[in-house]
C-alpha cells in the first residue's frame, strides 16, 4: 500500500481512538510525509538501516525536533504492526536524540506583586474601564489558578461552577478538571461578569469569538512594561510556571500541583516545579526526624 494511504489510516486512528488534537495530527502528517519523501516513497516498508539514515539526515535539527520525528515514526510503525501490515517496528531500537527540556523563565514574588499593583490600580474606582477589570481577572486566573493560555481565553461563561469557588476547565486531550478560584479571583470575577453581558457564551468575548492567545500575550507584555518589568520576561506560560513554583515553595504537594496544572504525567510537573538545593536542605533540617536529635544540623551549601 502507498505511503500516503498508510499515513491517512494512521492519522484516522490517532483522531478516532486517541483523540489527538488537530495540531498534533498536522504535525504527524508533516513529519511522516517528509520522512516518506526522504526514503523515496518506501516508508511503509523501510527497514532499520533506512531509518538510521533518515535520522542521520535530521542531525542538523534541534534534538527536540529530531526526537519528535522519531516519536512519530515509532507510533506509525506500531500502528502498522497492530494492523498486520508489518511484522516489526524498525524504529524501536533507534536511540532517541538526547533532549533537555529548558525551564521557563521565572518571575520573582516582587515582580508578580508589581504586576498586580499596576493591574489593581488601573481597575480601581467606581467606574473603571472594562478592559482594566478584564486584565485584572486574567492575571488572577493565570497566576492564581495556573491556567494555560489556551484554556484561559476559551473559557465559556458556564465554566464558573458552584458558588463561584471553582472553574470547570477543558484542557489537553479534551479532559476536564476542576480548578479552584481564590477569594481574590472570585472578587475580580464578580466585577467582570456584569460587564460581559448575556449575549456571549464566552467568559472573555472578543468580536464574534473569544479573546485570542496572541492578544493575551500583548496585554500581559504591555502590563509588564507599565510595571517596569522587561516585557519579554512575562507571558502566560511564565505566570503559570510562577504559580506552580511559588506554591511548591509554600509547601504544596507535588501530586496536588499535578492535578491543578492538568498534567497527565507527574514528570511534567517536576519540570515546572524546580526547587533550589538550599531550600531542600532547610526543609530536611526542619521536617526530618533527625532534625530533633542533638548534634544533627545539615548546613545549606554556601552561595
Amino acid at each position: 500500500m502507498a505511503d500516503g494511504s498508510l499515513i491517512d489510516r494512521f492519522l484516522e486512528m490517532m483522531a478516532a481512538e486517541r483523540g489527538a488534537s488537530r495540531n498534533t495530527l498536522v504535525a504527524y502528517r508533516r513529519d511522516l510525509e517528509q520522512a516518506a519523501e526522504l526514503v523515496r516513497g518506501t516508508l511503509g516498508n523501510a527497514d532499520q538501516a533506512a531509518l538510521r539514515a533518515l535520522m542521520a539526515a535530521y542531525s542538523s535539527l534541534a534534538a527536540s525536533s529530531a526526537a519528535r520525528k522519531l516519536s512519530a515514526l515509532r507510533q506509525f510503525y506500531a500502528f502498522l504492526l497492530d494492523e498486520g501490515d508489518r511484522s516489526d517496528n524498525p524504529a524501536l531500537d533507534i536511540a532517541r536524540p538526547a533532549t533537555r527540556r529548558p525551564l521557563p523563565r521565572i518571575l520573582s514574588h516582587a515582580d508578580v506583586e508589581r504586576l498586580f499593583a499596576v493591574a489593581s490600580e488601573e481597575a480601581a474606582g467606581d467606574a473603571p474601564l472594562p478592559a482594566a477589570v478584564r486584565l485584572l481577572l486574567l492575571l488572577e486566573l493565570l497566576y492564581g489558578s495556573g491556567l494555560r493560555a489556551s484554556e484561559l481565553v476559551s473559557l465559556p461563561r458556564r465554566a464558573v461552577g458552584g458558588a463561584r469557588e471553582f472553574l470547570i476547565v477543558r484542557g489537553k486531550g479534551d479532559k476536564e478538571r476542576l480548578v479552584p478560584l481564590s477569594a481574590r479571583a472570585q472578587t475580580a470575577l464578580d466585577r467582570w461578569l456584569p460587564l460581559v453581558g448575556d449575549a456571549s457564551p464566552w467568559l472573555f468575548p472578543s468580536g464574534k469569538a473569544h479573546l485570542s492567545r496572541v492578544r493575551l500575550f500583548q496585554l500581559l507584555r504591555d502590563l509588564a512594561a507599565r510595571a517596569g518589568i522587561e516585557p519579554a520576561s512575562v507571558s502566560p506560560h511564565v505566570l503559570r510556571h510562577a504559580f506552580a513554583t511559588h506554591l511548591l515553595e509554600g509547601g504544596a504537594d507535588l501530586r496536588a500541583l499535578q492535578t491543578l496544572l492538568g498534567h497527565a504525567d507527574i514528570a511534567t510537573t517536576e519540570i515546572y516545579t524546580h526547587v533550589d538545593s538550599r531550600r531542600l536542605v532547610e526543609l530536611v533540617n526542619r521536617r526530618h526526624p533527625l532534625a530533633g536529635m542533638d548534634g544533627v544540623d545539615l548546613k545549606p551549601p554556601s552561595a
